[in-house]
């Protein structure tokens, strides 16, 4: 949370058991507008939501009184609008739908097993394989620093006519909290000439290594560079002892670039509620949008 909420305001809810040991935690940035409060996902983060004692996983009634707790708890912030996304066989779920939020399903795409790294190709798709040989006059490298891959990004998305999502200050401050703690790594491709055609910050926790934003220079989409940068991700998924996640995507055309690399189409949901009068007021919002459009 420091690493994607700098500048910003953010906190956690505990729920305690009755001897005063937490037993779940509820991370949460927190943004205003006007007299609106609203929590929503930090940029750059694919989960969040309540995280529960593993301990307690198995124990339902216990599960659905902690989410009673954090429900009372969300209430009493005095929010307009709630919107997280909860891990990846979140347990809190089924408890949170019944306490009247919203859920919805998302979709990402991980390899879990990368023991067998020969095993993880052979899954790959025919049209990832061919990739992969016109790929072999390229290399990969990892000096490149975090304003090159800055710019790459920029330049990248221009080409395409589109804008970058996240600012400079941001991705500086989440590379320099996560290569601390050596939980990140930038990797970039580079043909014969040592240009580079495409790249991805990578970042890690003690389950998962998350694809965060890769980037491809599309004058090279033809070269391999895309196939390659996703297996030397891979790569580096197998050393750290992690899952590998894609990090989504729920965009068509990148979900079927993803599918190609033997993944596991893997469900995760996001909670939403809308509290007090701001229910109508995004319904009326919604509704004169479409009219426009």
């Amino acid at each position: 949370m420091d690493a994607v909420c700098a500048g910003k305001q953010w906190d956690v809810l505990l729920s305690q058991d009755e001897n005063g040991n937490i037993q779940a935690a509820l991370p949460y940035l927190l943004r205003k507008r006007a007299w609106m409060k609203y929590i929503l996902m930090p940029q750059q983060t694919q989960i969040g939501g309540i995280w529960i004692n593993d301990d307690l996983k198995e124990q339902t009634s216990k599960i659905a009184k902690i989410c009673q707790d954090f429900a009372r708890q969300l209430a009493d912030l005095g929010l307009s609008y709630y919107y997280q996304h909860y891990p990846i066989n979140s347990v809190a779920i089924e408890p949170m739908r019944e306490l009247g939020f919203k859920t919805k399903e998302r979709i990402t795409y991980r390899i879990e097993d990368l023991t067998n790294l020969d095993a993880v190709i052979k899954s790959f798709s025919k049209n990832k394989k061919r990739q992969l040989q016109k790929a072999l006059s390229l290399h990969v490298d990892t000096s490149m620093n975090i304003e090159d891959f800055y710019r790459f990004h920029t330049q990248c998305l221009q080409a395409q006519g589109k804008q970058i999502s996240y600012s400079r200050e941001f991705l500086l401050v989440l590379h320099r909290k996560t290569s601390r703690l050596q939980q990140s790594q930038i990797l970039s491709i580079c043909n014969a000439d040592n240009q580079v055609v495409a790249a991805a910050f990578l970042v890690w926790d003690k389950h998962s290594l998350y694809y965060l934003i890769p980037c491809y220079d599309p004058q090279h989409k033809d070269s391999g560079a895309s196939a390659l940068l996703a297996l030397e991700a891979i790569k580096l998924a197998r050393q750290q002892g992690v899952a590998f996640d894609f990090e989504g995507s729920m965009i068509k055309g990148v979900a079927n670039h993803y599918k190609q690399f033997g993944t596991t189409r893997t469900i995760y949901y996001s909670v939403e509620k809308y509290y007090k009068w701001y229910f109508w007021f995004a319904n009326v919002y919604n509704w004169l949008r479409e009219r426009r459009m």
